[in-house]
């Protein structure tokens, strides 16, 4: 597992909220540090943030690289120093080893329907977001807001520098039909959800 996943697993946006000196209602609101707020406009959920106002969003290493102006790496690296968390891989030889690896073409394939999932959900995010607190929620903006952290961090997986990584993970996504499903439901997708894509 990759430090960005460790961090994402360990530390929810509340938590690192707090950490780093906001005050947060029993409701997960808070003000949001990225503008001018006088009252509560931002949710912090498990896996995310968003501002109600200014629509800042994104999960808690998005959050403290913006919140203290710095880069993703950076961000992760304080998380993790801030956090207790072990910024170390796994050794080599505790992963286990792929019987069937996938060929570069699949790869790519995988990658290819991940960024265009990807396109979809940050799509969602901004057209059907809630405009103010209280608001039903779009089940197309609960959709990105769960999806997002996953893709994310397979993307991560698959475009890192850790070869070993990549072929596991697209040995996965191919191998247990969840590259097929994907495919298959953004097939699915209206034309008209395609066209305003």
């Amino acid at each position: 597992m990759s430090t960005y996943a460790r961090i994402k697993r360990t530390v929810t946006t509340r938590q690192a909220a707090e950490r780093y000196g906001l005050s947060v209602n029993r409701s997960g609101m808070t003000c949001c540090p990225f503008h001018e707020d006088r009252h509560p406009s931002m949710k912090l959920n498990e896996d995310y943030f968003f501002c109600f106002g200014c629509s800042a969003s994104g999960d808690v290493i998005d959050f403290t690289a913006r919140l203290f102006g710095i880069s993703l790496k950076d961000a992760a690296e304080k998380l993790a120093a801030d956090f207790s968390i072990n910024p170390r891989p796994p050794e080599q030889s505790k992963i286990p080893n792929c019987h069937a690896e996938p060929s570069h073409d699949g790869a790519r394939l995988c990658t290819c329907v991940l960024r265009e999932y990807l396109r979809h959900l940050r799509i969602w995010q901004l057209r059907h977001r809630p405009e103010k607190p209280g608001d039903p929620i779009h089940p197309r903006f609960a959709e990105a807001m769960q999806e997002l952290p996953t893709v994310n961090h397979l993307l991560d997986c698959l475009l890192g520098n850790d070869l070993l990584l990549a072929r596991q993970t697209a040995e996965v996504l191919c191998r247990e039909g969840h590259l097929r499903r994907l495919s298959e439901y953004l097939g699915t997708l209206s034309e008209k959800e395609r066209d305003c894509a």
